[in-house]
């Protein structure tokens, strides 16, 4: 019994399993390679067509109504007590304030857009958004925050600075657009 050795079948197995492998021309590591790799391609294909489908958006609330930038263009959101008024400026420019170093006008969207509301009081938060090199910001009653809107149903928006409309009436603002009333 002494000078007896025990026989690990399961290692044995293992070098005979990589053996083949190597026979057939392709290593363990090679083949995991593989696999992971034809995963990777398969999630990123699952997500690609997922992005496809949906619009990312910030969607926020002015004047009762629901509104939305595209996520791409939005710089920074902001405190609206932080505004400062400006002198002689029209009625739709509320102020402005400081984004990251940046003094930004702020307007208001229920003046350019023709809708009802409340006070000054009523905004609480400035959608900065960045469009072309120009950065400007957007009073905002409510901030509903970042969604994801199908594409699946979307109307070309007939007027107005809009590119389109959601059937839960979600308007995207186009903000090349949006201008000052009077502007077209």
């Amino acid at each position: 019994m002494a000078g007896e050795r025990t026989v690990d079948f399961a290692a044995l197995q293992r070098r005979l399993d990589d053996a083949e492998r190597a026979l057939a021309g392709e290593s363990g590591d090679e083949a995991r390679r593989r696999i992971l790799e034809a995963r990777a391609v398969a999630v990123a294909g699952a997500r690609d067509g997922a992005r496809a489908e949906t619009v990312p958006v910030l969607a926020f609330r002015v004047g009762g109504e629901r509104y939305a930038v595209d996520v791409h263009e939005v710089f920074q959101v902001l405190e609206a007590r932080g505004l400062s008024t400006l002198p002689g400026a029209p009625p739709w420019l509320l102020g402005a304030l400081v984004a990251r170093t940046r003094v930004v006008p702020v307007l208001d969207l229920r003046l350019l857009l023709g809708l009802t509301g409340g006070g000054m009081s009523d905004l609480t938060k400035v959608v900065v958004v960045e469009h072309d090199g120009d950065a400007f910001g957007l009073a905002a009653e409510e901030l509903e925050g970042r969604i994801e809107v199908a594409r699946k149903g979307l109307a070309a928006a007939i007027s107005g600075p809009f590119q389109w409309v959601a059937p839960d009436r979600l308007a995207l603002l186009d903000l090349a657009r949006l201008g000052a009333p009077g502007q077209g």
